[in-house]
């Protein structure tokens, strides 16, 4: 989070609207809390992923776009344990 540029509330608020998204895009039912976790979580583990590729996103728009796909990333996980 710390490359991202942004502050822990910024991260806060800009996670829980990448859950958001993500829940929308997933059609999947969650909290609010579980959106903000979801968000911040899924930017963590997308900024992992594209840094290995060499993607490097960075500012309030990376952390939202990094958060989404993160976000999708791990509902479609849990989806597959679950299943």
């Amino acid at each position: 989070m710390e490359n991202a540029g942004v502050g822990w509330i910024a991260a806060i608020i800009i996670g829980g609207i990448a859950g958001w998204l993500a829940e929308m895009f997933m059609k999947s039912q969650m909290g609010v809390v579980m959106n903000i976790v979801l968000g911040i979580v899924g930017a963590f583990v997308a900024n992992l992923i594209l840094s290995l590729i060499g993607v490097n996103l960075g500012g309030w728009v990376g952390y939202l776009i990094a958060g989404f796909i993160g976000a999708c990333i791990l509902i479609a996980v849990a989806r597959a344990i679950r299943r």
